[in-house]
């Protein structure tokens, strides 16, 4: 099986991720706390020892840098579903 570059596409850049959501209408007040107690375990020395082991980065910021970057996520990963032909079964 080729690699992405052999395939055409060098530029392609495929990071997992994870991030935790709230539901519709959860107070900011809600949101924020549980964002500043997330960021604060994000930043020890621990969590990061530990998703060292996995080869993963912990990456804080607020809720809004975050539903930004799953609103730039979507047309990436719909526009790849479409090419794969991929259907719900």
């Amino acid at each position: 099986m080729p690699t992405l570059i052999e395939s055409g596409y060098p530029d392609f850049s495929l990071d997992a991720w994870a991030g935790v959501v709230a539901p519709t209408g959860t107070p900011a007040a809600v949101v924020g706390k549980l964002n500043a107690a997330i960021n604060a375990g994000l930043a020890g020395d621990e969590v990061k020892a530990a998703l060292a082991k996995l080869s993963a980065l912990p990456k804080t910021g607020t809720p809004a840098e975050f539903a930004a970057f799953i609103a730039a996520e979507v047309p990436k990963w719909a526009a790849v579903v479409k090419l794969a032909g991929a259907k719900i079964e």
